[in-house]
């Protein structure tokens, strides 16, 4: 008889084989889903496109442009990350305002009753360290 050069191996599949079918662990996870309108969908604005947007107030000032869109981990709705004053990326005040007070007019984004110096009172936006 020779003899097996792997013991260890063939005592893993000798009791893999006899012990039987093997349950999995855990709790079961269901996803629900929604039928979504992918025409209408298809149209709507993407994170990559809007990013570096100019954002404009009622009277069609240029307030700020659109730094990021950002979800947070325990709120789903989307937020805006504006960036307000400066010059070239030197001196910006940036700002999250919800993405939900945007309004869209004539493919400008608009966030209505806004200034730039409402937007610099608002606390200073700083992005997590990586």
């Amino acid at each position: 008889m020779k003899q097996c050069k792997y013991p260890f191996f063939a005592a893993l599949v000798a009791m893999t084989i006899l012990s039987g079918p093997l349950a999995a662990q855990g709790t079961a996870q269901t996803i629900s889903t929604t039928r979504v309108d992918v025409v209408q969908l298809a149209t709507g604005y993407r994170a990559s496109k809007i990013n570096g947007s100019s954002v404009y107030n009622g009277n069609k000032d240029m307030i700020g442009t659109i730094d990021d869109l950002i979800v947070g981990p325990s709120d789903p709705l989307p937020y805006l990350v504006l960036s307000v004053g400066g010059f070239l990326g030197i001196g910006t005040h940036l700002v999250a305002v919800p993405f939900s007070s945007i309004q869209i007019v004539d493919k400008q984004l608009r966030l209505p009753g806004a200034t730039r110096a409402s937007l610099k009172a608002l606390p200073e936006f700083k992005y997590a360290p990586d």
